[in-house]
């Protein structure tokens, strides 16, 4: 299995259950592994048999721009429920952070695996 990733996709939302949280915006962070068999692509060396990385991230930087979740977990649910289905992949790892949310820690967040490889 082939993998095509995305590391460190910051993004700034209205993100977290406190008053106060839901009157700033926040940067989250997003690392997302996705299967894709590149074989193709390499093989014709043009970008119309890629998973096209870009594409990708400016659909989860618009979504989650607009986005206003209490939970890290449905914002999680959301982003792979939009890569799985709007970019056919059938299986991806997504790492959603939330630096800063814990004080003394550098970040805390979800790590969720959907789909098969």
């Amino acid at each position: 299995m082939d993998i095509v990733f995305i590391e460190d996709l910051k993004v700034d939302t209205v993100i977290g259950i406190y008053d106060w949280e839901r009157q700033i915006r926040q940067t989250i962070s997003i690392d997302l592994e996705m299967a894709h068999d590149i074989q193709p692509a390499a093989q014709e060396d043009t970008i119309d048999k890629c998973l096209d990385y870009k594409s990708v991230a400016k659909r989860i930087i618009a979504f989650v721009e607009e986005s206003e979740f209490q939970l890290v977990e449905t914002l999680a649910e959301k982003i792979a429920e939009i890569v799985r289905n709007e970019f056919n992949v059938p299986w991806l790892r997504l790492k959603l952070s939330k630096p800063g949310a814990v004080r003394g820690s550098k970040n805390v967040g979800v790590i969720i695996e959907r789909g098969t490889k």
